[in-house]
C-alpha cells in the first residue's frame, strides 16, 4: 500500500476508533494497530507494507532505483536504505567488496570476477627509468624510491654530498709506512751519535753503542718472533 494511503487510513482509523491511537503500544513497523502483537497491524509506517496484519519491510534497492550517487551501491535497511561506498578497487559496483565491481579502477585488473592489484614493479617494462632508483609496489599504485646514498632532486635521484673535513698529516698513513718512518728516525739518531762518537767524546760513544745494541736486540727479537711464528704454523 502506498505511503499516502497508509497515512489516510491511519487518520481515519484514529478518528473512528480513538483507542487505536495508542501508537506506543504498536510494534515498531505499525502506524496503527488493534493490539500490541506484531500481527495486529492496521496501517504501516513508511518503508513498510501491509501483508495481512503484518508490516513487511520494503526492499527499496530491489523494488525501484534508490538514486544512489556514482561509485556507491544501495544497501537495504529495516524500513529504509543506505548508499554505501564501493570498494577502492571498483569504479562502479553492485555491492561490497572487490568481487562486486562492475569495472576496475586504475591500478587494478579483473582476475576472474574480482578486481585485484596490479604489481607494476613486476611488469616487464621498466617503470622507474633511473639507474639509482627502484620500484616499490603499493595497493593500486607504485612509487619510485631512490637507492641508499641518493635523494630525489628535480625528479632525479642524485648522490647525497657528505660534508668534507680536513685530514691530518698522518690520517692515511699505513702501518708499514709507520715502521719505515721509525727506522729512518732511529737511523738519523744513530748517524748523529756516530758523528759525535767519532770525535772521541766518551759520553756520546757510550750512548751510540747503547743505541746500536738496543736496535740490534729489537731487530733480532722481532725477527726471532716472526721466525718462531712461521715455524709453529708450518707444523
Amino acid at each position: 500500500m502506498p505511503p499516502l494511503w497508509n497515512s489516510v487510513l491511519s487518520a481515519i482509523l484514529c478518528l473512528s476508533f480513538p483507542w487505536l491511537a495508542l501508537a506506543q503500544q504498536c510494534s515498531d513497523s505499525c502506524r496503527a494497530c488493534s493490539g500490541v502483537e506484531n500481527n495486529t497491524c492496521l496501517a504501516c509506517k513508511d518503508g513498510w507494507t501491509l501483508h495481512g496484519h503484518h508490516c513487511v519491510d520494503v526492499d527499496e534497492c530491489d523494488s525501484k532505483p534508490a538514486g544512489c550517487p556514482s561509485n556507491t551501491y544501495c544497501f537495504n535497511t529495516e524500513g529504509s536504505y543506505e548508499c554505501r561506498g564501493c570498494d577502492p578497487a571498483c569504479v562502479a559496483c553492485m555491492g561490497s567488496g572487490p568481487a562486486r565491481c562492475k569495472k576496475c579502477t586504475s591500478g587494478y585488473g579483473m582476475t576472474g570476477a574480482k578486481c585485484v592489484d596490479i604489481d607494476e614493479c613486476g611488469e616487464n617494462e621498466l617503470v622507474c627509468p633511473g639507474l639509482d632508483e627502484f620500484c616499490v609496489n603499493m595497493e593500486g599504485s607504485f612509487y619510485c624510491q631512490c637507492a641508499k646514498g641518493f635523494h630525489r632532486e628535480d625528479g632525479v635521484c642524485k648522490a647525497i654530498q657528505t660534508a668534507a673535513h680536513d685530514k691530518g698529516l698522518f690520517d692515511d698513513i699505513q702501518e708499514e709506512e709507520v715502521e719505515v718512518l721509525q727506522q729512518m728516525f732511529f737511523g738519523v739518531i744513530l748517524c748523529a751519535l756516530a758523528t759525535l762518537a767519532a770525535k772521541g767524546d766518551m759520553v756520546f760513544t757510550s750512548i751510540f753503542m747503547g743505541a746500536v745494541a738496543a736496535m740490534a736486540g729489537y731487530w733480532f727479537s722481532d725477527r726471532g718472533d716472526r721466525l718462531l711464528e712461521s715455524m709453529m704454523r708450518g707444523r
